[in-house]
């Protein structure tokens, strides 16, 4: 039978000289109440036996941070089986086993390597085994113990930040950290820094402890009213100041910060109150006053207004401080500003007849310089708004009258502007449009709505209606038109038709007899009155064209003898239209093709070499007018003298050369001679010129006529009109311009 041995763990503990060991023969508290039997592995063939062990060390505590410079001795490991003869070997495994907590293989003595720490690792659980040196066989069951860190005060207390921020509203009551002073004012100051210090051990002597910091601020509360920093305020405005546009700024101070700080203005009364607003710039706090209407000095200089400022937030606690509201006066100068004539009206409307003779007054615009001085107004019409000159002005009055005779139904409105101008200070201007609309007068005689060209059969019956007609007239008829039809006082008696009025703006033509005969009478010409019933009463003679036809027993046209009106077995219109194209293509092809023929018989310009080739000029001269007495004279052109002497000619070849000859000095020219010998000079100094050119223009327009340009192109850029009684003296080709534009200037003074 195999016999079972005990594995004994003996520790110590505490300081190097302190033992913790107790007698076997007794068992600690903190150490296990059951006895630890070790159970060791035998052949697995046989049965396992289970020894009762006296009692076994499976716990044991160390102080922390130990500060001896040997190791710390933690205990002995020692089995039952070891004779002392060194045949056993006892290894330690587990948390931080050969390298925190070493043991002496021989003997079974352990030690602690290092400075333990609790804070850092309070348990280490180890296992203890002893093997057999020479077979390497577990003579004990592998035990299990645990190490446990007796912690000893090393660690001061220690705030979880080095610096808190905390606030409080001002005038609060107590909290954990109390304030020390009531009415604690933000204003007066914001910041607070406060030291606090922690203890352990209650405080206690040996005790450790750690401070922190901890930063106050006082929030705020509404607890200012604002305030005004002066009781009167004086602005200027211009009166051409535009509505909606500052005038100037106001600010209320509040000592409180954020929404506490937030002012809205008003205007509580004053005599300005509904010519001025304000308003609260929301990033400055300021009031900006603004102008709600436009400004008149003449009118009113001085307004006087009450602005009031208050807190948008106002805290209920602090109102037994006061209202949270403060005012101030504010007067506002208006400036005088030099200001343009202003008319009476924004439009003038006015009527006027169209047979109204010329220079009738039709109207008058009134305009006033609003200003104290009241300058003088002198009045135009833009003629850009005129062109025609249908109308001028009296500069003086403002009148308006005709300058030419009117025509409703050419034109039924003149929309024309007129300008009123300081006379001391043109720049100061205004205009206003005046709409003239033209009044109907009859003055148009009715007339056929169309052209009337109709047939009557040979075999036609009496009484029988050939033609309906009908008339327009150009006049108005504000009830209506009214015509009347009757055949011409030479054509009642003899014509053949005779003419009903139908009352209604219509006429019919009846045949009178019962049979005509286009062969003794192929056409007859109706002539027919029509009058309107206006006054005064207009009437006019139109004629209808009656063509003598063949018909069949249907009334049908068949053919008529002079012009058939319809070609009921000839060609169509477009049919006629398409051969006209035909012939006319045939013809212009022909032209092309002779042109090209001919411009194939030209002969070149060059022929050879020898070939002088006579220079070819191009005169483009217009003259200078009539009266200019330099104008191009084409003699001067062919004068050889118009060449230098020593210049050599450069359309032949460089080889030949040879001086040109001499002719009779014709009549001289000096302003063709000085441009042509300019030009001459021009060309022989050019090196880029090619060395056999023989084709130069010399364009050449002359002086400038004396009577100078007449366009009238540069004179829509002013803003005035030109004065043209010149015009009078350019003789009697100039007088149908000099009536237009001089007799009948419409800014001249009446």
């Amino acid at each position: 039978m195999r016999t079972y041995h005990c594995f004994w763990l003996l520790f110590w503990a505490g300081q190097p000289h302190q033992s913790f060991l107790t007698p076997l023969s007794k068992r600690t508290s903190g150490f296990p109440e059951k006895e630890k039997v070790l159970v060791l592995s035998g052949n697995s063939r046989r049965d396992l036996h289970r020894s009762k062990r006296s009692w076994m060390w499976n716990q044991f505590f160390l102080l922390e941070e130990y500060t001896g410079t040997d190791y710390q001795y933690v205990g002995k490991l020692h089995s039952d089986q070891d004779k002392g003869d060194g045949s056993l070997k006892y290894i330690l495994s587990g948390d931080g086993a050969g390298d925190l907590f070493i043991i002496n293989e021989n003997t079974g003595d352990i030690q602690a390597t290092k400075r333990l720490d609790r804070e850092e690792k309070p348990v280490y659980i180890l296992r203890a085994q002893a093997i057999n040196r020479r077979t390497g066989r577990p003579v004990e069951p592998e035990s299990e113990f645990i190490i446990k860190i007796h912690d000893i005060n090393d660690n001061e207390p220690m705030f979880t930040k080095d610096v808190y921020n905390a606030s409080i509203p001002e005038m609060s009551d107590v909290g954990i950290i109390k304030t020390a002073l009531l009415n604690m004012d933000r204003e007066n100051r914001e910041q607070y820094q406060v030291v606090i210090q922690a203890k352990d051990m209650g405080g206690q002597m040996g005790g450790l402890s750690g401070t922190t910091t901890v930063n106050i601020t006082l929030t705020d509360v509404n607890d200012n009213p604002p305030r005004f920093p002066q009781s009167t305020y004086q602005f200027r405005a211009p009166e051409s100041t535009p509505p909606n546009s500052p005038v100037g700024r106001i600010k209320a101070n509040d000592a409180d910060v954020d929404e506490n700080a937030e002012i809205e203005y008003s205007i509580t009364e004053g005599d300005g109150y509904d010519m001025f607003g304000i308003t609260t710039d929301k990033d400055t706090q300021e009031g900006i006053i603004t102008v709600k209407k436009a400004l008149d000095f003449e009118n009113k200089n001085l307004y006087i207004l009450k602005v009031e400022a208050t807190n948008t937030h106002v805290d209920p606690r602090f109102l037994y401080l006061g209202p949270f509201k403060d005012s101030a006066t504010v007067r506002i100068q208006v400036e005088d500003v030099d200001e343009p004539p202003m008319f009476s009206r924004p439009a003038y409307i006015m009527e006027v007849k169209e047979d109204v003779p010329i220079n009738s007054v039709i109207g008058t615009v009134t305009a006033q310089d609003p200003d104290a001085a009241k300058n003088p107004v002198k009045y135009s019409v833009d003629r850009h708004t005129d062109m025609d000159r249908v109308f001028n002005i009296n500069s003086g009055n403002g009148s308006i009258f005709t300058s030419k005779l009117l025509d409703r139904e050419t034109l039924l409105w003149h929309n024309i502007t007129v300008i009123a101008a300081e006379i001391n200070n043109p720049k100061q201007s205004s205009r206003v449009p005046v709409f003239i609309k033209v009044l109907d007068v009859n003055d148009n005689a009715p007339e056929f709505a169309m052209f009337y060209e109709t047939f009557v059969c040979e075999n036609a019956k009496a009484e029988q209606l050939i033609q309906t007609l009908s008339a327009v007239d150009k006049d108005d008829s504000y009830s209506g038109h009214q015509f009347s039809f009757s055949l011409a006082p030479e054509a009642a008696s003899s014509s053949n038709f005779t003419l009903q009025d139908n009352r209604d703006n219509t006429a019919g033509i009846f045949t009178r007899k019962t049979r005509y005969n286009r062969h003794e009478m192929s056409t007859y010409f109706l002539p027919v009155v029509i009058s309107d019933n206006d006054y005064p009463i207009q009437s006019s003679t139109e004629t209808v064209t009656i063509r003598v036809c063949a018909c069949d027993h249907r009334g049908k046209m068949l053919s008529c003898n002079a012009e058939a009106l319809i070609h009921p077995t000839g060609l169509s219109t477009g049919a006629l239209i398409a051969i006209l194209l035909c012939i006319i293509i045939l013809l212009v092809t022909v032209v092309l093709f002779a042109a090209l023929r001919r411009q194939r018989k030209k002969e070149p310009l060059i022929i050879s070499k020898e070939d002088i080739r006579d220079n070819i000029v191009s005169y483009n001269d217009e003259g200078g007018g009539e009266e200019d007495t330099q104008a191009f004279d084409i003699g001067t052109l062919r004068n050889p003298e118009a060449i230098d002497d020593n210049k050599l000619r450069r359309d032949i070849l460089p080889e030949t050369l040879f001086m040109p000859r001499r002719t009779a000095t014709a009549r001289d020219n000096t302003d063709v001679r000085d441009f042509i010998n300019q030009r001459l000079k021009e060309n022989d100094t050019d090196p880029t010129a090619p060395p056999y050119d023989s084709l130069a223009t010399y364009a050449y327009e002359g002086n400038g006529s004396v009577a100078e340009s007449l366009s009238s192109l540069e004179s829509v850029t002013t803003d005035g009109d030109q004065d043209y009684d010149y015009l009078s003296d350019w003789g009697p080709r100039f007088k149908k311009l000099a009536d237009m534009y001089g007799a009948m200037d419409s800014d001249k003074d009446s």
